[in-house]
C-alpha cells in the first residue's frame, strides 16, 4: 500500500512527526511519499509528489481540520484520508498521536471508509468552487448587512438580511456552521444547511435542506461580498447574482478509524 503524508508546514514540530510517522510506516512496509509543499519544508523537494498527480492508496494529513480540508481540495481524485491531530481541535482529524502506530499496524488488512458529501457551487454557468466542510458568503466591509433569498425547488421560501450566510455539509455543521448558531448534524445524511450569520430578526433560522433539491441563494445588496470556500481564498460576487447549490459529484473518502461520531463531539466540545 502506499501512503503520501502531507503535513502542516509552519510548525517545526508538526514537521518533526511527520518524518517520525515516515519511519514508522515504512517499518510496517508502506511505500511512501511526501505531498510536495511537505518535501519542501522538510528540505526534501526533489522527493516530493503532489496530490493532483499522486498514484497513492491512502493520504495521511497531520495537523489540524485546516491540513485535511487543504488535501481534499487539493485532490484531483478524491483518495482515502486519514487526518492524525496536532492541531486544536479535531473534528476531522480522527486519529490522535499516540493512537496511530497500532491503527496504521492493522491498516493494511483491514480498512473501512466512510464517505461524505461535499457541495459544489456555480453561478450564471460558471464553476464557482467546491467544499467538504463549508462555503461563506460574508461582506467585504465590516458591520455591513446583505441580503439574502432562499430559494428551493423554485419558490422563494426565506428572505433576510445578515452579517453572511453559511452553507454547510454535515461534515462542516461541527466547524463555522456550529459557531454561527446551527445544529450539530449527523455526517451521514447528505444536505445542506445554511445559518445565517447575525441576523437582523431572530426569525431568521438555520435550515437542513435534502441534497436532491433545486437550492439556489440569491444575494440582493449593493454591497461588496466574498465567497469562501473551506476558509480559503475568496470570490467577489455581484448583487442580484444566484448561486446554485449541489452535492458535488465526488465525496470525500475518509478512512474509517472507529470513532462514534456522538461521542467524537462530546470529546472535542468539553475540551476546547
Amino acid at each position: 500500500m502506499k501512503a503520501i503524508l502531507i503535513s502542516r508546514i509552519d510548525i517545526p514540530e508538526v514537521l518533526a512527526y511527520t518524518t517520525e510517522m515516515e519511519r514508522l510506516l515504512l517499518s510496517y512496509g508502506y511505500h511512501v511519499a511526501l505531498e510536495g509543499s511537505t518535501a519542501i519544508a522538510l528540505g526534501r523537494a526533489g522527493e516530493g509528489e503532489w496530490l493532483d498527480e499522486t498514484d497513492a492508496d491512502i493520504v495521511v494529513a497531520i495537523g489540524g481540520d485546516g491540513t485535511v480540508l487543504l488535501a481534499v481540495r487539493r485532490m484531483k481524485r478524491q483518495i482515502p484520508i486519514i487526518g492524525i491531530n496536532k492541531g486544536h481541535v479535531g473534528f476531522l482529524a480522527d486519529l490522535e498521536a499516540a493512537e496511530a502506530p497500532a491503527f496504521f499496524r492493522d491498516l493494511q488488512r483491514k480498512m473501512r471508509l466512510e464517505m461524505r458529501m461535499r457541495i459544489s457551487l456555480n453561478a450564471g454557468g460558471e464553476h464557482l468552487g467546491e467544499a467538504l466542510n463549508e462555503a461563506v458568503i460574508v461582506t467585504e466591509r465590516p458591520a455591513k448587512m446583505l441580503r439574502f433569498t432562499i430559494i428551493i425547488d423554485g419558490i422563494e421560501v426565506e428572505e433576510f438580511r445578515a452579517d453572511g450566510l453559511v452553507i454547510a455539509t454535515p461534515t462542516g455543521s461541527t466547524a463555522y456552521a456550529m459557531s454561527g448558531g446551527g445544529p450539530i448534524v449527523d455526517p451521514k445524511f447528505d444536505g445542506f444547511l445554511l445559518v445565517p450569520l447575525a441576523p437582523y430578526m431572530l426569525s431568521s433560522r438555520p435550515h437542513f435542506i435534502e441534497s436532491s433539491r433545486d437550492l439556489k441563494i440569491r444575494l440582493e445588496s449593493d454591497k461588496p461580498a466574498q465567497l469562501v470556500f473551506d476558509g480559503r481564498g475568496s470570490t467577489t460576487l455581484l448583487d442580484g447574482v444566484d448561486i446554485a447549490v449541489k452535492r458535488a459529484d465526488a465525496s470525500a473518502i475518509f478512512i474509517d478509524a472507529g470513532k462514534n461520531f456522538f461521542l467524537k463531539v462530546r470529546e472535542k466540545l468539553r475540551n476546547l
